[in-house]
């Protein structure tokens, strides 16, 4: 039997919860992977012509797939809104300060998220123009862009 004063003490459990898992890439995200590797931005097209970027397998209005050939867009693009990050933690994607970034890449509709790679939050401004910068050895990630500099 328990005291009353057993049930209504405070214990503390920590878990973890994950959720692994693995997706193949499918046509649409496989092919935007190919172009990465081979510094090229793919978008796909919905069938009322709107240009998505990154690109989806569906259309978010309509639910209607895509078409299945995808355009290229960019290489440059703007930056239509930015978070600076200080203090980044182990999750970021640099130990550095920087930015996070709305990118409207030129050709498409909808902007992707990635990095900035300026210095300081004074050499960001909305409605800036960017260019990817890509990495040496590129594999077919979102990674192969290191991030996205001033147009010079």
């Amino acid at each position: 039997m328990c005291s009353t004063s057993d049930m209504t003490a405070t214990r503390t459990v920590t878990t973890k919860l994950e959720f692994p898992y693995s997706r193949t890439l499918g046509p649409v995200i496989g092919r935007f992977a190919s172009g990465l590797r081979e510094q090229r931005l793919l978008a796909s097209r919905t069938a009322a012509g709107k240009v998505l970027m990154p690109p989806l397998e569906y259309d978010p209005e309509t639910g209607d797939s895509v078409e299945s050939e995808l355009v290229e867009v960019g290489p440059g693009g703007t930056v239509e809104s930015w978070t600076w990050v200080a203090s980044p933690s182990g999750r970021h994607p640099v130990d550095r300060p920087f930015a996070f970034a709305l990118i409207k890449v030129d050709g498409a509709e909808t902007g992707l998220v990635h990095l900035l790679t300026a210095a300081s939050p004074d050499d960001i401004s909305t409605g800036m123009r960017v260019t990817p910068r890509w990495r040496d050895e590129r594999v077919g990630k979102i990674t192969d862009i290191e991030g996205w500099e001033a147009e010079t």
